[in-house]
């Protein structure tokens, strides 16, 4: 989706010889661009520079599904890693995030399609229904109510998905052009001084005070560091261990007018499934579909240059989940597809903090399921790390040491493809209604956290 709002007549240079600043961010998506703003309207007269592997959003940024989702889901998993009250004011402000994203780009006059379409988390099948109803159970102890239930009628009054039968509606969610707000961001960072330097890979990390960020041409040396990279994370050794990388894939159709009339879908909702590797799909600002599923490639080791270009091979996949909501016959045909990569931490929370040993340089990453409004979060808590505040936010409990529960390779990579296994399995057989084996669920329940997580066990 990248590609077709970027000005590729305007890449920024790459970096040669050597450059000082302040401040060196790696990683030029939501986390790294947000993170230089706020930064930069706290202290102005900061040296910023961002060195990014491709253009600005060229990683997940630029690739996800354009859907800006609460922490809502998250809540159980936000409780019992940062307390009651820190859990909720997290989720609180992760539906605060969602405004503070198109005030933001209003008032720098960038259009990102944004839409308040509501999100419908439900079932396509019988095994998926009610599987919200502990989340909502969960967030009613707390004097919370962001869902309103529905069955297959109120679904219907909504939105003519016959596949669809029930879910649970959060009106609060929305969608947005994920490339024009990247590239918005890009542009303002620029407006304000930052320097950024794109086809720029950082090679190594030299850990020091001064710390150095070297690249094939050039380097730069930096008081702070803030690593902002994703799910190329994985290439620091402390972080590597803390992460599961696979990919989430997705497509889009033509302008269908006729289809989004039939179905009363131009408006919204977003509309996903409830299997542990979820489905969704949306309605675009000029009549496209975005549709997509999760649980795809895994990768070897850390990801280095790897970018996983191209069409998804899974266009399949999407169009059969696509199916399930609308039925076989609904007429759709998605023309252009890709892929990037997810990031997940074992319990689907993005973790921040100061790299072993070097409190001069800054890692975030972990945004799966709800990148959008968590890179937003994470550049405040960002900020008060970098810039050594004593807030709320440097004492979230998001600040939190990289837990290294994935194994090391080969054993990494073999485990993650049992797993993705028993997990598509389990799916598929719930689509059935049918009980998986002890094997399939046992190996299903290792999966980590996504859009929907429950605990940090």
């Amino acid at each position: 989706m990248l590609r077709e709002v970027a000005d590729l007549g305007h890449v920024c240079p790459r970096l040669e010889g050597e450059h000082r600043a302040d401040l060196c961010i790696v990683g030029g998506g939501y986390l790294g661009l947000w993170t230089a703003l706020e930064i930069k309207a706290a202290e102005p007269a900061l040296e910023i520079c961002i060195v990014e592997a491709d253009i600005c959003g060229g990683g997940a940024s630029g690739r996800n599904s354009g859907m800006a989702l609460p922490w809502w889901t998250k809540i159980e998993a936000l409780i019992a890693q940062c307390s009651t009250q820190e859990g909720l004011r997290l989720a609180n402000a992760s539906v605060a995030a969602i405004d503070e994203i198109t005030a933001f780009a209003d008032a720098h006059k960038f259009d990102i399609e944004f839409a308040r379409t509501g999100w419908l988390w439900g079932s396509t099948s019988p095994r998926e229904d009610g599987r919200w109803a502990g989340i909502i159970e969960a967030l009613e102890r707390h004097g919370q109510a962001p869902f309103t239930e529905l069955d297959r009628s109120g679904v219907q009054a909504l939105v003519d998905a016959p596949g669809f039968r029930g879910g649970a509606l959060d009106a609060a969610c929305a969608t947005l052009h994920p490339a024009k707000l990247v590239r918005g961001l890009r542009r303002v960072a620029l407006e304000r001084g930052i320097t950024i330097f794109e086809d720029t890979a950082m090679t190594n990390l030299r850990r020091g005070n001064p710390a150095l960020v070297e690249t094939d041409a050039g380097q730069v040396l930096a008081r702070r560091v803030v690593l902002a990279m994703n799910a190329w994370s994985t290439a620091l050794p402390e972080l590597d261990r803390g992460i599961f990388i696979l990919t989430s894939d997705d497509a889009v159709s033509d302008p269908v007018p006729e289809f989004m009339e039939q179905h009363r879908w131009a408006n919204g909702p977003i509309l996903t499934d409830s299997a542990v590797f979820v489905s969704g799909y949306r309605p675009m600002a000029d009549g496209r579909v975005s549709a997509g599923v999760s649980g795809g490639a895994i990768a070897f080791g850390h990801l280095g240059r790897t970018r996983w270009e191209g069409a998804t091979p899974r266009e399949g996949d999407i169009a059969a989940a696509f199916a399930r909501g609308f039925g076989e016959g609904h007429g759709i045909t998605f023309r252009h597809s890709w892929r990037g990569p997810i990031d997940r931490t074992r319990s689907g929370l993005p973790l921040f903090g100061p790299l072993p040993g070097h409190p001069n340089i800054h890692y975030g990453y972990g945004f799966s399921g709800n990148g959008i409004v968590g890179c937003r979060i994470g550049a405040q808590i960002m900020t008060s790390l970098v810039l050594e505040r004593d807030d709320v936010w440097s004492n979230s409990g998001l600040v939190h040491p990289v837990e290294p529960w994935m194994p090391r390779e080969p054993i990494r990579y073999i485990g993650a493809h049992m797993v993705r296994q028993a997990i598509r399995r389990q799916d598929h057989l719930d689509r059935l209604d049918r009980d998986a084996g002890p094997i399939t669920r046992k190996l299903a329940s290792l999966a980590p956290g996504g859009i929907v997580t429950t605990t940090t066990d």
